[in-house]
């Protein structure tokens, strides 16, 4: 049984990114403290915000990385080799371009898909990618060329709608996946419709 004791939300630092589709991650972590009535603050040795919270009997940290997506790694391994946590013991939140605007998706190890965030996370963790991620969907632009804009642009009112409401239900099926049952997290999260 592989139990999480660091959870990560993925995002870029700063006021001008906070509401856009890159952070999801970060937006799932944030809900996620928020509802454990918990306060995030900075810390410079992690390179990010995090908090530490009691969940379902466990001892669980939480960081958001302050460093830029493509810095994500640095702060996550800073925080892991600390503690001595392995990449198995690790949830990353992320925003997700396969997937539509209102689903997500649990998932266990492969490649970076493109994804900045992860792609630096597996070098920076000794090009381990054994780690969980929450993919959190944001929909596709539709074309390639108009990815780097999508995923810094802002989603419609409805998109942000579906996302929160998404990741409540991420944050519902939360407790099995902290746990390590793994197939019961997925089973509920992915057969997740919205009504």
């Amino acid at each position: 049984m592989e139990t999480i004791k660091l959870i990560v939300g993925l995002a870029n630092p700063g006021p001008q990114y906070q509401d856009t589709r890159h952070n999801a991650g970060a937006w799932f972590v944030t809900e996620l403290a928020r509802q454990q009535g918990c306060t995030l603050s900075s810390e410079s040795r992690f390179y990010g915000e995090t908090a530490r919270i009691q969940y379902q009997g466990s001892d669980l940290r939480l960081l958001i990385p302050s460093t830029f997506m493509n810095r994500s790694g640095q702060a996550i391994a800073a925080l892991a080799n600390f503690y001595k946590i392995e990449p198995e013991s690790i949830l990353i939140a992320h925003d997700e371009l396969d997937i539509p605007a209102g689903s997500a998706r649990y998932k266990k190890g492969g490649g970076h898909g493109g994804h900045n965030g992860l792609r630096d996370s597996v070098a920076q963790l000794g090009n381990n990618s054994n780690f969980h991620r929450l993919r959190i969907g944001i929909g596709h632009p539709g074309h390639a060329s108009q990815v780097t804009n999508y995923v810094l642009g802002k989603p419609s009112a409805d998109d942000r709608t579906s996302i929160d409401h998404c990741i409540d239900e991420a944050l519902r099926t939360l407790p099995d996946a902290v746990n390590g049952d793994w197939a019961k997290a997925m089973n509920q999260l992915h057969s997740y419709k919205q009504g």
